[in-house]
């Protein structure tokens, strides 16, 4: 029989592109998420039965054991970026982090695999990052020899960055971002998931590897990325941090008197966050240590970006028109 992994937060952005991998490799597939009935977009990842997904509550011991049953390896994708409420980053990425893997060791799991971030630190003025180190110190605490990554910021056809800029420059004539010259080293999410995989199937040794791809990008060059692929010509509007640190405490003010009903789309802890590079360290195992050759930004959105061109899938055929009349 086929060995089975549980990849927890499978459905989500990274998650299904690991359950795809693992499923061409023949493994069988659990998707422990919150709502599987959401999730039945990851199904055609295999064979009829090959990936399912299942309810599960990383807050619960109980939930978390029994979709660990009979399994041979586990991943963990959940992260969060909500400070508040009951999927907090405390309640997530620290304790969340700590059942799976505190509970695989029990079952006698060996093989675990955990998805961090890059800038993850315990010293961080960042709630987010420094939740994110804390889970890896829980995770190493009972799994010592789990296989630790630690992406920049992660793009491909489903990612909630690129995709949401675009939406933006659909409608205005200005982005306004914040941490203009904040480094990052964007990387595809296909090649983070080649590295999770090589970690499910033992040729990744254990440790952390921070994962960036081969470019190193600032938030103003990521955004002139982006216009070129989707041919438009918007201005680009770097606001100061103290600025930004207001408008997001209001954002979250909103959020707080509607209940969360209110979606901030800015956050104070997003940033501190971006107030630091979110690059690769020097000395740092990475995806060449894994022999993993990551694409680049620029031949990747281009794929996906289409339909936010002014004509759509049809932007080539008319340009090459244009040419007709030369």
């Amino acid at each position: 029989m086929s060995q089975l992994v549980t990849i927890f937060g499978g459905s989500g952005f990274v998650g299904r592109y690991i359950a795809r991998r693992l499923a061409s490799e023949g493994w069988r597939v659990r998707v422990a998420c919150r709502r599987p009935n959401e999730a039945m977009h990851v199904k055609p990842s295999g064979v009829v039965g090959q990936v399912e997904p299942v309810l599960c509550n990383v807050r619960d011991d109980d939930s978390v054991r029994a979709v660990m049953q009979g399994a041979d390896a586990v991943v963990n994708c959940v992260g969060t970026f909500d400070a508040r409420g009951a999927n907090n980053f405390e309640a997530v990425q620290v304790e969340g982090a700590e059942r799976i893997a505190r509970i695989s060791a029990e079952e006698g799991i060996g093989g675990m695999v955990h998805i961090s971030a890059i800038g993850a630190d315990t010293q961080s003025d960042s709630d987010y990052s420094r939740t994110k180190a804390e889970g890896e110190t829980a995770v190493l605490g009972h799994q010592p020899d789990a296989v630790i990554l630690r992406p920049s910021l992660v793009f491909g056809t489903e990612d909630r960055f690129f995709n949401s800029f675009a939406t933006m420059a659909r409608f205005s004539m200005v982005l306004p971002i914040v941490g203009g010259q904040t480094r990052f080293q964007p990387v595809h999410v296909d090649d983070l998931a080649q590295a999770a995989v090589m970690g499910v199937t033992g040729e990744a040794e254990p440790g952390v590897y921070e994962i960036g791809g081969p470019d190193v990008m600032t938030f103003r060059e990521m955004m002139y990325t982006m216009l070129a692929a989707i041919q438009r010509r918007r201005l680009v509007i770097t606001m100061p941090f103290w600025m930004a640190r207001i408008m997001a405490a209001m954002f979250a003010f909103g959020g707080m008197i509607t209940g969360g009903l209110f979606t901030p789309p800015l956050t104070p802890d997003q940033v501190r966050g971006l107030g630091h590079d979110n690059v690769v360290a020097d000395g740092a195992r990475t995806l060449a240590d894994l022999g993993v050759a990551p694409v680049d930004v620029g031949s990747v959105v281009p794929e996906y970006l289409w339909r936010f061109r002014p004509s759509g899938q049809y932007a080539a055929i008319k340009n090459s028109a244009k040419n007709l009349w030369a």
